[in-house]
């Protein structure tokens, strides 16, 4: 089978493609630089211009595009947040309107920024109501742009990831403290983390690629979410680190830009629809996950 997927040579996207590839399936991916890339008998790579109806039918587009939410959020950089989600999911649903055969599954990263930080309410896919934050603004107008997809009669899914866990995102610069050995709490350690190991990320997408019967938002969290507290209390033990200071937030957040929002905020959010249709978590405990990604 034939997928297309923008974002394909980013944290997600490359684990994603060679997922895929292992399945036999060929792989299609948009980048601003495809002379950077060498094209194989499973992977082709197109520039983001390039989109043509000379390209063969496509089972599934994956959308995972779009600039990093990591460093400081100038009105720029919150532009250049926004704008890139935006006209990348355009350009795809334009591109899918055109297409003779429609692909089965329209995939969109989106984000549990979504719902808003709250240290006490429960988020499920239930949860109809956008935060107000920025976040939340750009998540929102990001799964509006991508439901548009839903008029040309294309399952439509947008996956709400979590803090994603591996060796890019948020969590090396949550270890960074610990493994100075001045690893503690970030903040006041009540506020929750919805997070979730890469390799689930990966499997949420092929499941949702392969199952008919998703659609809408998933969250892709995740089963157990934990407090700050917690998370580093057990991020401490599988770096064979003391836990015993408390990192102020005002450092974590200059160390990692307004995006600390969701480390020094977060939300509680459940994987609902993933649970009630059997999806199978391959790291479900927080301890496994850390241990799978710095002991493997």
């Amino acid at each position: 089978m034939n997928f297309l997927i923008s974002g394909g040579t980013g944290f997600v996207g490359t684990k994603l493609a060679a997922r895929l590839k292992q399945e036999d399936h060929h792989i299609f991916i948009l980048t601003r630089s495809p002379e950077a890339h060498q094209n194989d008998e499973h992977t082709t790579f197109i520039h983001t211009d390039e989109l043509t109806d000379e390209l063969p039918a496509m089972e599934g587009v994956i959308n995972l595009a779009g600039e990093s939410l990591f460093g400081y959020w100038s009105e720029k950089k919150k532009k250049e947040i926004i704008d890139s989600r935006l006209l990348m999911t355009d350009k795809l649903v334009k591109f899918m309107s055109k297409m003779p055969a429609k692909p089965k599954a329209f995939i969109s990263a989106s984000a549990v920024g979504y719902y808003g930080t709250s240290e006490d309410l429960i988020y499920t896919e239930e949860t109809k109501q956008a935060g107000e934050d920025f976040l939340a603004i750009v998540a929102k107008k990001w799964e509006n742009a991508a439901e548009r997809a839903v008029s040309l009669d294309i399952r439509t899914i947008f996956v709400r990831f979590g803090v994603i866990l591996g060796e890019k995102g948020a969590l090396p610069m949550m270890a960074l403290p610990v493994k100075l050995f001045a690893g503690g709490k970030i903040g006041n350690g009540e506020q929750w983390i919805s997070w979730i190991h890469v390799d689930d990320v990966v499997e949420i997408i092929i499941y949702c690629l392969f199952h008919s019967h998703m659609k809408g938002p998933v969250n892709a969290t995740a089963p157990q979410p934990l407090r700050n507290m917690d998370f580093m209390k057990l991020l401490a033990r599988s770096l064979k680190r003391p836990f015993w200071s408390t990192v102020p937030s005002r450092l974590f957040s200059l160390a990692a830009g307004e995006v600390s929002q969701l480390v020094l905020q977060g939300q509680y959010v459940l994987p609902k629809k993933l649970t009630e249709y059997g999806y199978t978590f391959q790291h479900a405990a927080l301890s496994e996950a850390l241990d799978n990604i710095y002991h493997t």
